[in-house]
């Protein structure tokens, strides 16, 4: 009975293959290769604070520990996730006593740093400065956006890649030995790495939970077919919330931009594949439909809409088809955003101009008092003028020369638009020298 009670369960396979040195680690020859930042510090011995920016499973963790042996310092680790300011007052103390009393320096990891308010990320900062540790961040979430300017301005930030399928194959072929002989074929693990998405934890789970299905069916070898069976397609790399999901939708936005329709149908199947929002990438579509095509074709708008409402009664996946049909309409229409930077530019004009009453000529006039005061006297009315167009008319605050903030393209309906604004100017030209 009492080995029953003291026998410690068998670790993981990601936890039993975590690297102890930095020659084990996989991935990341970018900062570890002999000649590289991390490689030269971590043998130097001589850390400095940084913070690592990159996707769940590509050593952030592991690169934490490992920078407390190369600097043979004490080790805190915290989680933002779950860590208050209290947590961070005992990891001061527990630094201070390390120093105090073994003289050795520490190294505070923190996990997921972008997950501490501001509060918390300010609590760190004098004690960066004053040397009492060396801070190591690891964070899913761009630092430049999560994580405040004055704790980036000490610290040097790292990008880690997420593996590749040869790196992949690499943590494959140390797993051999702990998994009880089992194998996995070429498509077997073609599927496992497709499903990690440059994960490696997620794919040493996935590899474990494959080999121990397959021992418990008695198989040595695993197919895809049977690592198919004993897993269930997991997500791909995606945040609902964050980083990743707005650089995926700004590269589907560009790719609409650039009229290049496979670019855009593959970030848009990226984007729902790794869990996205359909709605949210409709409401994307209708704004680019005004920022991107405007008045170049207008019937865009009126897709992108369409689009939404059938997504919104359909749901996935047969509305998704409604979306790809917007996808590739909107992608090859042609372009203009004069009209976006004309209501910027309208916008920008009023912002820093004063409030100018507005005209008489062009105020309303329910009251008797309002028509003796003369308000809409002297407006001329439309649809009374030749060609329906009052020439020579003033609609704009007095003091206010005509803008031309909308200038049409050369592009699709825009070239009309443009041929009839001119010819509209035109006319009030001849009305003003008429005039004279």
């Amino acid at each position: 009975m009492l080995d029953l009670f003291t026998t410690k369960p068998k670790p993981p396979l990601a936890e039993l293959l975590r690297p102890k040195s930095l020659d084990e680690v996989v991935g990341q020859r970018h900062l570890l290769a002999p000649g590289k930042p991390l490689r030269l510090a971590f043998e130097a011995g001589k850390l400095h604070s940084f913070i690592m920016w990159g996707p769940p499973g590509v050593g952030k963790t592991t690169l934490g520990r490992l920078a407390a042996s190369a600097s043979n310092s004490n080790f805190i680790a915290l989680s933002a996730v779950l860590a208050g300011v209290k947590d961070i007052r005992h990891a001061i103390d527990s630094a201070q006593s390390a120093l105090d009393h073994q003289g050795k320096s520490t190294v505070l990891f923190v996990d997921e740093i972008h997950r501490f308010n501001k509060t918390q990320q300010d609590a760190l900062l004098p004690h960066v400065e004053s040397g009492l540790f060396q801070l190591v961040g690891g964070t899913t979430e761009h630092p430049g956006i999560e994580v405040s300017n004055a704790l980036l301005s000490r610290a040097q930030v790292y990008t880690l890649l997420p593996l590749s399928d040869a790196e992949m194959h690499q943590l494959y072929e140390r797993a051999l030995p702990h998994i009880d002989g089992v194998t996995l074929d070429a498509e077997a693990l073609a599927l496992l790495k497709g499903f990690a998405d440059g994960d490696g934890r997620r794919f040493l789970n996935l590899v474990e939970q494959v080999a121990s299905a397959a021992t418990s069916a008695n198989v040595s070898i695993a197919t895809g077919e049977f690592a198919k069976a004993s897993t269930s397609p997991s997500l791909r790399r995606f945040d609902k919330g964050g980083d990743e999901l707005y650089s995926q939708l700004s590269a589907f936005h560009k790719s609409l931009r650039g009229s290049q329709p496979d670019a855009a149908l593959y970030w848009l199947a990226r984007i729902l594949d790794g869990g996205g929002d359909g709605r949210q990438v409709a409401r994307r579509m209708i704004a680019m439909a005004s920022e991107d095509i405007g008045n170049a074709d207008p019937r865009a708008l009126q897709l992108a809409l369409n689009a939404a409402d059938a997504y919104d009664r359909l749901g996935s996946p047969e509305g998704e088809l409604a979306l790809a049909q917007a996808v590739t309409y909107l992608t090859l229409a042609p372009k203009s955003n004069a009209s976006y930077l004309a209501w910027n530019q309208a916008k920008e004009f009023v912002r820093q101009d004063g409030s100018r009453p507005v005209p008489v000529h062009l105020r309303n006039a329910p009251a008797k008092l309002m028509k003796q005061m003369g308000y809409g006297a002297e407006y001329r009315y439309a649809h009374n003028e030749p060609n329906a167009y009052a020439a020579g008319q003033e609609y704009f605050p007095e003091g206010i020369d005509p803008p031309q903030w909308y200038r049409p393209t050369d592009r699709g309906l825009e070239i009309k638009l443009g041929e009839k604004l001119a010819w509209l100017r035109a006319l009030d030209a001849a009305d003003d020298e008429a005039a004279e």
